[in-house]
């Protein structure tokens, strides 16, 4: 990857490519220390100390939550507008078919950016609305309002600076974003891990053993390279193209595979399952009694059932986003059109189901994985009372890792596209 980078700084377009994604970064992250005016900073930053999804959310918009800048919903309500339209798209055959198109895509993708802004809207005003009169200093309509619309501004403009990346700079804007985010938490959270192993800050609650670094570590590096290591795994179908003659030349007779990656969900079945499971909680702190003590007896983060049913979450939502994203009927129809055919199986319904076969083993295999790199880690940490990894989470370091191996790829892309252009000119 390293090398990748130093490659790629050689090359004026895109070290310029690279530079305009480093200044937007700089302005998110600048963004980040503006505050909202009217609201009470210290005590949403308790809140989300106390509140598992609010901290969730802190994570994503890169602490920007805790201090309430105006980035404080981050890019969250736009990746939920993005699957609130993806399902709607596939749900109604007339959107699905100007999904196809390209100014359909316009459209599609105009209607998912003011969705999602919509949603930022929602967002802040029930988040503000029901942490209650102590989140601000005036319950005035007009303080909720300025409120409210400086943060859905906040979202417009990370929405607006996601599709400039994607459009100038290097990688999907979006992801970057979020990556940016991540990144950002883990000097704090290494600084605490520091601080409580060597006291730096005496009277601080967190207090480790020596211990605790060389197992963080070891635990850090086994989910790296376990996460490349999947990501990068894929199934190759061989498909071969059948020969044409057209006056007289002849044409296809090609073989070639079509490549299925065995994480092909990567990490929306764990951010789903977590947003579901962290919701009758978040629920049930905002509006303390009976339904609290009961969630915190059974579910509570830590209990056995917590793990079982966010495992069970993960392996329903890996098979959900697969049925949606992974059109087998589409892929054999294309391949019938093209005249390609999968060796021993016959094209149409039987090319389908078995594509659809191996898809959900596929499935199984990494909704396992998922389950595993999200229930066993976090397992580990409660035993030694570790409670202050949120950057070093199974869900941040499969972020993390899936955005700098999708970054190093098109960077290698960019590049090969060069040496081409050079090649042929």
């Amino acid at each position: 990857m390293f090398r990748t980078l130093v490659n790629a700084w050689k090359v004026r377009d895109i070290r310029t490519k690279i530079l305009f994604t480093v200044l937007l970064f700089v302005i998110y992250r600048l963004g980040a220390f503006i505050p909202v005016p009217g609201v009470n900073v210290s005590f949403i930053a308790e809140q989300v100390k106390n509140l598992e999804i609010l901290g969730f959310l802190n994570l994503f918009s890169g602490g920007s939550f805790s201090s309430f800048s105006i980035f404080a919903m981050g890019v969250s309500p736009y990746i939920t507008a993005s699957i609130i339209v993806q399902l709607i798209t596939i749900a109604f055959p007339k959107l699905e078919e100007m999904a196809k198109d390209e100014d359909g895509k316009k459209k599609i993708e105009q209607i998912t950016r003011y969705t999602g802004i919509g949603l930022a809207m929602v967002q802040c005003i029930g988040i503000i609305a029901s942490m209650g009169s102590q989140a601000v200093v005036s319950t005035s309509f007009w303080n909720y309002a300025r409120i409210t619309i400086t943060c859905t501004a906040g979202t417009a403009l990370l929405i607006w600076l996601g599709e400039r990346i994607t459009e100038k700079g290097i990688g999907n804007g979006i992801s970057m974003l979020i990556f940016a985010s991540i990144v950002s938490q883990v000097p704090t959270v290494v600084y605490t891990i520091f601080a409580g192993v060597f006291n730096v800050v005496p009277g601080t609650s967190y207090m480790y053993s020596w211990t605790i670094i060389p197992i963080v570590v070891a635990i850090v590096s086994i989910l790296i390279m376990g996460v490349v290591a999947v990501d990068k795994a894929e199934r190759k179908i061989p498909v071969q193209y059948a020969k044409k003659v057209v006056g007289n030349k002849m044409y296809g007779g090609q073989s070639t595979y079509l490549p299925i990656k065995a994480n092909a969900n990567g990490v929306m079945p764990l951010i789903f399952a977590m947003t579901i499971i962290q919701f009758p909680g978040m629920i049930a702190q905002i509006f303390p009694g009976k339904f609290q003590t009961f969630w915190k007896t059974w579910f509570g983060q830590g209990e056995i059932l917590y793990y079982v049913v966010y495992a069970l979450l993960i392996l329903g939502f890996a098979y959900f986003y697969t049925t949606i994203s992974f059109n087998t009927v589409e892929i054999s129809r294309n391949l019938q059109k093209n005249g390609g055919f999968i060796p021993g199986i016959r094209a149409g319904k039987p090319t389908s189901d078995y594509l659809n076969r191996i898809s959900k083993r596929l499935t199984l295999f990494g909704a396992l994985f998922l389950m595993l790199v999200a229930t066993v880690p976090s397992i580990l940490l409660a035993l030694f009372d570790i409670d202050v990894l949120s950057a070093f989470g199974p869900t941040s370091l499969l972020i993390m890792v899936s955005v700098a191996l999708e970054t190093t790829a098109q960077l290698e892309s960019l590049m090969l596209m060069r040496h081409y252009k050079g090649f042929l000119g």
